[in-house]
């Protein structure tokens, strides 16, 4: 448990007037409506990440730190043991420098890759080459036919540069976790496989945990589902109101021309059936009625996969631009529910964790550092209830903090980023996301129309056809924005967000100097240019809530 945690479970209830009006008049309109963030993390935020006893040793398989040698043949021997034991298992690093030039794979539930430490006396993985120097057995081959045949390229004609889009750009990792002949990233729709639809759910309430369902012949107790909502009623859809209101912002194409995927998905677990009542472990993000049907559908996906106390290294590389990465990537975690990152250094990286089809999965005590400029830092895209705590960016980044395509109810908290940050929405239908206690540092680098000296933190990435740049009910918590140069102690400074979504949430940003906030559409604001004292962390309060609504039960 944190700190901050720890002295808001003992300092007893908060008065009313201490709290922003947020969290004392949320009538679930689109006024107030605040989403609980709380569930994000391992066991939606409320079970320990657990400690595995049974260890596998690479240096019984060959694995020797600091020789000097080629560890990946060794370092995979250790791995495939691990796929062949019983029950969870630990695959244990030592003190030192291991070499890897080939992908270390994950495929099974219940293993974890450790080390001694991510900082001295602790565990290096140092990656001489990049990923496309490196079979990846075909892996990418349905995104490298996407990109050839959506004509997805960089095209800067001032810098004579027109190359097709890296795979690498936002997928694939040194250590990639998936399921065998999982699709956890999907791009053309001849390589879709049908849904397993498990029930059909006949009504539920937004932010409600409580469903109603006919047939209950093939769910239990246990089970760990996806909940679908698919947008077949085209651009003017209940989805679509459901995800972006009354927006008059242009809603892109791909909200509705793929109707027979899922626009929004659920991982949730089945705590209860009684009659033809289901209660789930998470609250809804959506209604569902007659008008805006869902379902339950079968997930294929890990469970208690962990990476933990080591380092990855990459050379010094040069920077080839944005969407031309060579591949030094540090993790890719896909299909995992409930697992953990934590305690992980990456250095000189094109990115250091990606993500796709995951969720209740806890990143913790992650650093991101070197020279190199990345694309991201850690990001999150095609997940839910994803909390992503304490990660300290020292690096310069394109995205420092992104909630990518489809991601829903995940966290940044306790966070900093100290060169080139941005809180990057980057469209594809996320909505329900939260920056919780982010601090950034910053230099502005524009000139506002006022002549004010302007920073874009919200700038974001994303296809026109995801836009806009968020859905709903996407929240910024006490960030808080350090200005390192360039505005004096008397100036204003100005934090654009230019092109984000609607029904945004900025409650307690704050600095060290005035914040003139340029929000576009314009958000539900509080407490500009004052922390929210009394809820450093809206995350924390909120679990804080439920464990003491659980403790009167």
């Amino acid at each position: 448990m944190s700190t901050s945690l720890a002295l808001v479970l003992t300092a007893g209830p908060l008065a009313a007037q201490d709290l922003p009006t947020i969290l004392t008049d949320n009538s679930g309109g689109s006024d107030t409506y605040l989403p609980d963030f709380s569930y994000a993390g391992y066991g939606f935020g409320v079970e320990p990440i657990p400690h595995v006893g049974n260890v596998i040793d690479v240096a019984d398989h060959g694995a020797i730190p600091d020789d000097g040698k080629d560890d990946s043949i060794a370092l995979k021997a250790a791995l495939a043991a691990a796929h062949e034991a019983t029950g969870p298992v630990r695959v244990q690093m030592h003190t030192g420098r291991y070499l890897l030039s080939e992908i270390l794979w994950i495929e099974k539930s219940g293993i974890v890759l450790s080390g001694m430490g991510m900082g001295d006396g602790g565990t290096v993985l140092h990656m001489p080459r990049p990923l496309n120097q490196i079979d990846d057995g075909g892996a990418l081959k349905e995104i490298r036919e996407y990109l050839v045949e959506n004509d997805k390229y960089e095209r800067q004609k001032d810098a004579n540069l027109e190359v097709i889009f890296s795979p690498y750009s936002w997928s694939a990792g040194f250590i990639w976790t998936r399921v065998p002949g999982g699709r956890h990233a999907t791009y053309l729709e001849r390589y879709d496989r049908p849904i397993e639809v498990i029930a059909d759910i006949g009504s539920g309430v937004r932010g409600g945990r409580e469903l109603t369902v006919a047939d209950i012949s093939d769910l239990s107790v246990g089970q760990v589902l996806q909940i679908h909502w698919h947008n077949r009623a085209g651009p003017d859809g209940p989805l679509i109101a459901s995800l972006y209101g009354e927006t008059k912002l242009k809603v892109g194409s791909r909200h509705w021309e793929m109707p027979e995927r899922p626009l929004v998905r659920q991982a949730t677990k089945i705590l209860a059936v009684n009659g033809d009542q289901v209660t789930i472990a998470d609250p809804l993000l959506h209604d569902i009625n007659s008008e805006l049907p869902a379902n339950f559908a079968r997930w294929e996906h890990l469970t208690d996969v962990g990476l933990q106390d080591f380092a990855m290294e990459f050379p010094e590389n040069p920077y080839f631009g944005h969407h031309n990465e060579a591949g030094y990537n540090g993790v890719y975690f896909t299909g995992v529910h409930n697992g953990w990152i934590r305690n992980v250094r990456i250095k000189d990286g094109d990115s250091g964790i990606l993500t796709d089809d995951i969720a209740n999965v806890t990143i913790e005590n992650i650093v991101t550092e070197g020279e190199h400029k990345a694309h991201y830092s850690v990001h999150v895209g095609n997940v839910h209830n994803v909390l992503i705590d304490n990660l300290t960016v020292y690096n310069p980044t394109i995205h420092a903090l992104s909630f990518n395509t489809q991601s829903t109810k995940s966290v940044y908290t306790n966070s900093a980023v100290w060169m080139t940050p941005t809180l990057d929405q980057h469209a594809g239908a996320n909505h329900q996301n939260l920056y919780d206690n982010v601090t950034v540092h910053l230099t502005p680098d524009q000139t506002s129309e006022d002549g004010n000296p302007l920073y874009d933190l919200y700038k974001a990435g994303g296809a026109g056809y995801w836009q806009p740049g968020h859905g709903r009910y996407n929240t910024a918590w006490n960030v808080k924005v350090i200005v390192e140069g360039g505005v004096a102690p008397d100036e204003q400074v100005v934090i654009l967000g230019g092109s984000e979504g609607p029904d945004a949430r900025v409650i307690g940003m704050h600095g060290n100097r005035e914040i003139v906030l340029d929000h576009r559409p314009e958000p539900y604001v509080e407490s500009m240019n004052a922390k929210v004292t009394a809820v450093p962390s809206l995350y924390e309060y909120q679990l804080n809530q439920r464990n003491s609504e659980g403790a009167a039960q």
